[in-house]
């Protein structure tokens, strides 16, 4: 029987995969932990996983709890700062995009009150 630890890529220390594939343990671990999805729910989401390698990514959680949930915690983190920087610095294609849609939302609403006013 393999080692759990052979089931993954150890790229960095915050950047654990799942050998073979470019998914992240901490994809899997999401969908576990937070959407409560089953391994095979998760399995069925993301092609390139086995089964065998959901259930490996979980019991390394669960064998591993306190340093991967200290993983997950600094991801999470991690994905709210660089939202937060999206929105104080978006590019410039999302700024083109948030203004044609209060543009298509303003016109909207003129044409709507068109009608319903005559």
């Amino acid at each position: 029987m393999e080692k759990i630890a052979e089931y993954f890529s150890f790229l960095a220390p915050n950047d654990i995969r799942v050998k073979g594939t470019r998914v992240g343990i901490e994809t899997i671990l999401y969908d576990y932990i937070y959407r409560e999805r089953t391994p095979e729910q998760i399995a069925k989401t993301y092609p390139s996983l086995t089964l065998a390698q959901v259930y490996a990514t979980i019991l390394y959680y669960l064998e591993n709890k306190e340093e991967i949930s200290q993983y997950i915690a600094d991801w999470l983190e991690w994905g709210h700062q660089m939202r937060e920087e999206q929105k104080r610095n978006p590019l410039p294609v999302f700024e083109k995009l948030r203004q044609l849609k209060a543009e298509r939302l303003k016109l909207g609403k003129s044409y709507a009150n068109q009608v319903f006013n005559g």
